[in-house]
């Protein structure tokens, strides 16, 4: 994705040499927090089970051993009893729109999340913590290497920076003027005030819809601004801790790599500017080498705890449960036609005969030949036009979508293609997404806390969003790197590792029908698998095998099997694939891999 160009506005006007009291660094903070938490109480008198939380009651219904519960607009839950007593599920927390939230961050979704009720005689109890959203943007004010008065807005949950990345500043009594242009010369203004008592800067600001107060940061507001606290000693290496979550730690170089480049690589994103034009976002990184974590580093306020936004790169979980659903024994395989198998959502719409030769192996290539191109606004399958139509069934509305081309003959990035492969392993093992996710998926790799977004319908969504903390993300590599195996325990079979990850179609001009100008503003060339990419690492003049996920504002999980070798970023440079892109050669074949002994 090519990043927009930026110049500040070039002017007449002379840099300023007096001192403006706008210097600094200011900050606007507002959270977004559903209604319901805390302790969920379920309770069973005969046949009839009740609910409670956060004072809100519901009286379940129950239907082939499921029970569900409806708190209005405010939550639900769905479980079952297993033999042990125990009552499990998901808790599901209602979008943003439901509560009048109106959060502009990924979490306004709607997640499903596992819940673990403990029996107490009739009565079962579990602590319920949603997702909870956070929208901060920072603004720094200082001068240039010239004398002029620069702004920079930083927001890290979806990189709101005001429509450029940097402004020049200027101010006449209490207006403030913030201006930039853009490469082709399109002019970017943000007109702000300056209020006093308190002192405060306020703006419009679109991408809330509303006037934004910017305040100056506190001592503690600013510890999160840069990526570790300003005043911390230089970094030490030191040996990520053991817990007890299936992770074997090691010091790096009991494994064969250089702690002193691994140092050098840390501290350089530590020294990072952010209000530079084009900064490295990096909340996390984590390397695991010889089946060892070696390295676990977070900045700007992420932790190990914090799940992460993981956007597109939880699209290879499609192929991931594919592989596990496949060893359960389920019905199913890449070459399952996919209209037989969901045939149960039908009649649909546009029929076509094309439509009969789809597979569950041309969704999971983005060759589907629907309809559905998220490069292409007016599509009627991309994914902003998915998430906006009036069908709660993601499933049946894709399925209902025109056929333009005969499945695996065109390339088209799709959002919905990942999604239907959802549908069909609905289809195929009769569970919903979530608690099937939860099952083969989740609960084996020993993840801790994590959140799975879910369609209107309440149905798990298959086209990435899932929160995800890095050190849960980080297992998925090694267990494929492993064969398939994590801990002992067999997730997919070392067949599927091989078979879904080897080479299935070339991303290029020729396999998306676009001339190479056209191309180039929407892809890179590399080779997909199923639902895994393949662009390589380049490692001096060499290339390196790779696969990869990897999602918007650099979410990467990067397995490099010839070097034993799993790498997971978690970033904030959204829509800015030019910066986030080159992080696979910057970091992984620039220091890891030339810091491995030979």
């Amino acid at each position: 994705m090519a990043a927009l160009g930026l110049a500040l506005l070039a002017g007449p006007v002379a840099a300023q040499t007096t001192a403006s009291e706008l210097e600094g660094l200011w900050v606007v903070q507002r959270d977004y927090a559903p209604v319901l938490r805390g302790d969920l109480e379920i309770s069973r008198d005969g046949d009839t089970w009740r609910g409670s939380i956060g004072g809100e009651q519901a009286e379940a219904q129950t239907e082939g051993g499921e029970v569900r519960l409806s708190f209005a607009n405010h939550g639900a839950f769905r479980g079952r009893v297993a033999r042990n007593g125990t009552l499990s599920g998901v808790w599901i927390q209602p979008n943003s729109d439901a509560e009048e939230r109106d959060d502009p961050t990924a979490a306004s979704q709607s997640f499903a999340s596992p819940l673990v009720l403990a029996r107490h005689g009739s009565v079962w109890r579990a602590n319920v913590r949603p997702l909870d959203g956070r929208f901060t943007v920072y603004l720094r004010i200082f001068r240039d290497s010239e004398g002029h008065l620069i702004g920079a807005f930083r927001n890290h949950e979806i990189n709101s920076r005001g429509g450029a990345s940097q402004f020049r500043v200027s101010e006449e009594g209490d207006a403030i003027s913030f201006v930039a242009s853009l490469d082709g010369g399109q002019e970017v203004r943000r007109d702000a005030t300056h209020l006093r008592d308190p002192e405060r800067i306020r703006i419009f600001w679109p991408d809330l819809g509303s006037d934004l107060e910017w305040h100056r940061a506190s001592v503690a507001e600013a510890v999160n601004y840069s990526p570790r606290p300003q005043n911390e000693p230089a970094y030490t290496y030191r040996r990520p801790e053991q817990l007890r979550d299936g992770w074997r730690t090691a010091r790096a170089q009991s494994v064969g790599i250089d702690e002193a480049a691994l140092t050098t690589m840390v501290q350089s994103i530590v020294d990072g500017d952010p209000s530079a034009r084009r900064p490295n976002l990096i909340h996390s990184m984590l390397v695991a080498h010889r089946g060892r974590l070696v390295l676990e580093e977070y900045f700007h306020r992420y932790t190990r705890e914090t799940p992460h936004d993981i956007r597109s790169a939880g699209k290879t979980f499609a192929s991931i449960m594919l592989g596990a659903a496949m060893e359960s024994g389920a019905p199913i395989s890449p070459e399952t036609p996919v209209y037989q198998l969901m045939a149960g959502l039908g009649p649909f719409d546009n029929p076509d005969p094309r439509k009969a030769h789809m597979t569950l192996a041309h969704l999971l290539t983005h060759t589907s030949g629907l309809a559905c191109n998220d490069n292409d606004d007016a599509s009627p399958g991309n994914e902003g036009v998915l998430w906006g139509q009036s069908n709660p069934n993601f499933w049946q509305y894709t399925l209902n979508l025109p056929q333009v081309h005969e499945p695996g003959e065109r390339y088209a990035y799709c959002s919905a293609n990942l999604n239907l492969v959802g549908g069909a392993l609905n289809a195929a093992t009769h569970e919903s997404l979530p608690e099937l996710f939860d099952r083969i998926i989740a609960r084996p790799l020993q993840f801790g806390p994590y959140y799975w977004n879910v369609m209107p319908n309440g149905e798990g969504y298959l086209g990435g969003g899932a929160y995800l903390r890095p050190r849960d993300l980080l297992k998925v590599g090694q267990m494929y790197l492993d064969g398939g195996v994590w801990r002992g325990q067999r997730i997919v079979s070392r067949e599927w590792v091989e078979r879904s990850t080897s080479p299935r179609i070339d991303i290029s001009p020729a396999t998306t029908g676009l001339t190479q100008e056209e191309f180039e503003n929407f892809y890179s060339p590399g080779v997909d698998g199923y639902a895994w990419h393949r662009y390589g690492v380049h490692v001096g003049d060499r290339t390196v095998e790779e696969y990869e996920a990897n999602g918007n504002g650099g979410q990467f999980l990067i397995v490099v099997p010839e070097y034993d070798l799993v790498v997971v970023f978690t970033g904030g440079n959204y829509m800015q694939g030019g910066i986030w892109s080159r992080w696979r050669d910057q970091f992984i074949g620039g220091v890891i891999i030339p810091a491995m002994a030979n």
